[in-house]
């Protein structure tokens, strides 16, 4: 095990999507613990489609993707929540909606530029070896105002995502911390789309929340606890991806989250019975 551990970080590629990575998959946890409690969490996976749709056009028209994907993904994400609180859409019609046209404006865009090509194919299902020093950066830059967002305000936090009204009459108006909410998801969804691919980065976001509101009562304990598994996932996916070549990085990040899940699942059914 050490020695495959040892072989791993000896490749530069690899200790640059494991760092992107584990960064990101906190990320993630952090954000999703409150998106999924205050039932936001197919935004993430709206974005991801958003992103496959941006991410294609930009390939297509031979631009960088992040100068794209970028500005899409944030106008979308206001977007998303704009729908969901308009009476005229349901929350799950409005994700729906502009994840069907994402993907099919992407494909389109693919069929145009002569089909879906290696870079569109790793934009998809993410590639260790697409990882560069450049998003290292960004997600360094993006993991320190996340956490600290979540240390500085952590009660606001805790009052926007249980009771929307103190937290208004608090003095935290709820719209911006949408707002910014919405902002940190889309920019954690840009950068972790290297590893994960735009099909699989919303599991980031729904697995580790879900997983620890089995094992944790408290909202903090919610939040560390989503934390600390959505970094072992990565970590033991990226190793079982390694290992068994066969499984692509993502997908070994989504398995080893659904198993997390499972055992979190059976130690909840104990702690009932027992």
């Amino acid at each position: 095990m050490f020695d495959l551990l040892r072989e791993m970080l000896s490749y530069a590629f690899l200790l640059r999507a494991l760092a992107v990575g584990v960064m990101v998959s906190l990320c993630s946890a952090l954000l999703g613990v409150t998106l999924v409690l205050k039932k936001y969490s197919m935004i993430g996976d709206g974005l991801s489609h958003v992103g496959f749709g941006a991410m294609t056009v930009a390939l297509a028209l031979n631009v960088a993707p992040l100068y794209v994907a970028v500005p899409v993904m944030i106008v979308s994400a206001f977007l998303l929540l704009r729908l969901r609180q308009s009476s005229r859409f349901s929350g799950d019609a409005a994700v729906a909606i502009i994840s069907a046209s994402s993907i099919a404006v992407g494909i389109t865009a693919a069929s145009l530029a002569g089909g879906l090509n290696t870079d569109v194919y790793s934009y998809m299902f993410g590639s260790v070896l697409a990882v560069t020093r450049e998003d290292v950066i960004l997600a360094f830059v993006l993991c320190a105002a996340i956490l600290t967002f979540f240390v500085l305000g952590y009660h606001r936090i805790f009052a926007f995502t249980f009771d929307p009204d103190f937290a208004d009459a608090s003095g935290t108006h709820t719209r911006p911390f949408n707002m910014v909410f919405a902002l940190l998801t889309a920019a954690t969804i840009v950068v972790g789309m290297r590893v994960m691919g735009t099909m699989l980065i919303s599991g980031l976001i729904v697995f580790p929340a879900v997983t620890a509101m089995r094992l944790s009562r408290s909202f903090r304990g919610v939040t560390v606890t989503a934390g600390v598994i959505s970094v072992a996932a990565f970590v033991i996916g990226m190793i079982a991806s390694y290992a068994f070549s066969y499984i692509p990085a993502g997908a070994g990040v989504v398995l080893a989250n659904l198993l997390f899940l499972l055992l979190a699942s059976l130690v909840g059914r104990l702690r009932k019975t027992g």
